[in-house]
């Protein structure tokens, strides 16, 4: 029955010493607030955590870390670069999202009529309709099959040249 009692005892001090740390990253309730409070003035133990975590804390914020000199110019120049790559580049996918709107809706419009196209096709030259039906699917695939071969090679390039110039 004693070993209930520790491992009850070892929970509540685990609880005490997660909320000692959840305290000074993101803050408690009130009420988880109040038990820590209650908890530490009988606890010796959680209490000596709760100071040395005080202490700890307190010795970092008067630490003084140095930067390299220059450090914060270059990264505003390299954010600048890249804010003018990005800037550079919105024109063109703007562009291209035009273009295929305008794609789909003639791809759209015409559809009937190369539908009736294959289809006489395939009559006159004897295709089966499985063949021209596929024909007329492959018509509308391969300028999107292109496209998205051309968008996924300008992709890579562009990451390559990023690199490049950050260098």
């Amino acid at each position: 029955m004693s070993g209930d009692g520790n491992f009850s005892n070892r929970d509540i001090h685990a609880r005490a010493q997660e909320l000692i740390a959840r305290h000074h990253v993101e803050g408690l309730a009130p009420e988880e607030r109040a038990w820590l409070d209650a908890h530490l003035q009988d606890c010796s133990e959680c209490a000596g955590v709760a100071q040395s975590t005080e202490d700890a804390l307190r010795a970092l914020r008067t630490t003084s870390i140095e930067f390299p000199s220059g450090l914060a110019s270059r990264t505003q120049f390299r954010v600048r670069l890249r804010t003018e790559q990005l800037q550079e580049r919105e024109p063109r996918s703007i562009a291209v999202w035009a273009i295929a709107g305008v794609s789909w809706a003639l791809g759209i419009a015409t559809a009937p009529h190369i539908w009736q196209l294959f289809a006489w096709m395939g009559e006159r030259l004897h295709v089966p309709k499985l063949v021209w039906a596929l024909g007329f699917g492959l018509w509308w695939l391969i300028p999107a099959l292109i496209a998205g071969a051309v968008l996924l090679a300008e992709s890579p390039r562009q990451r390559f040249m990023g690199g490049w110039q950050r260098r």
